[in-house]
C-alpha cells in the first residue's frame, strides 16, 4: 500500500445545529485545497448526533472536521466557523465557562497542536453553507451523510443530553 501524500494547505469549514437549543443536532465539515483552478472539495460529512446544545454540535463539528484533516495528513490549516463563541474561545479571547464544554474545548486544541500551523476564522453563515447544508441534511436523515476519511464516532467522552464526561 502506498503511503497518501500530505497535503500542504487545506480551508476546513465546519457548522453544528440543533433544532431547540438543546433538540435534536447535527454537525457538518468540508475540506478544501487549492487544486490550482480554485477551490476543490476533498472531504465532508454530516452527522446526526441526537440532542445536544447548538454549542455542543459546533464543538463536535470543528472535532469532527479536524480528524478528518489530520487523517489526509493536512500540514497547516485554516479553520473557518460561523460560531462567534467557538471561535473567540479556541483564540482565547473567552474563557470556557460552560463543564459541558470543556472537554470538547481540550480536544479541539490537542487535536489544532497536530497541525504545523492553524488560524482560526469567524465567518457569516452565507460564507459556511456547504457545512450547514451537511448538518441539516443529517439531521433531517437522522444518519450520516457526505464522503469523510473518519467516520463520526458517537461514543465520544460526553454525553450531550445530560453534560456529563463518559466513563
Amino acid at each position: 500500500m502506498t503511503p497518501q501524500p500530505s497535503i500542504e494547505h487545506a480551508l476546513l469549514n465546519t457548522d453544528g445545529g440543533s433544532r431547540g437549543n438543546p433538540g435534536i443536532s447535527g454537525i457538518g465539515f468540508t475540506i478544501r485545497v487549492d487544486d490550482g483552478r480554485g477551490l476543490a472539495t476533498v472531504c465532508r460529512g454530516g452527522a446526526y448526533i441526537g440532542r445536544a446544545t447548538n454549542n455542543v454540535a459546533e464543538y463536535r463539528a470543528l472535532i469532527w472536521g479536524l480528524r478528518n484533516a489530520l487523517a489526509l495528513k493536512v500540514r497547516r490549516i485554516d479553520v473557518h466557523a460561523d460560531s462567534e463563541l467557538l471561535v473567540k474561545q479556541l483564540r482565547g479571547e473567552y474563557r470556557v465557562k460552560n463543564a459541558g464544554i470543556k472537554p470538547l474545548f481540550g480536544e479541539a486544541r490537542q487535536l489544532l497542536a497536530g497541525f504545523e500551523s492553524h488560524r482560526i476564522t469567524h465567518v457569516y453563515r452565507e460564507q459556511n453553507s456547504a457545512a450547514d447544508t451537511l448538518a441539516n441534511e443529517a439531521m433531517d436523515l437522522q444518519s450520516m451523510v457526505g464522503d469523510y476519511a473518519v467516520g463520526y464516532e458517537a461514543a465520544e467522552l460526553f454525553d450531550p443530553a445530560d453534560g456529563k464526561e463518559r466513563q
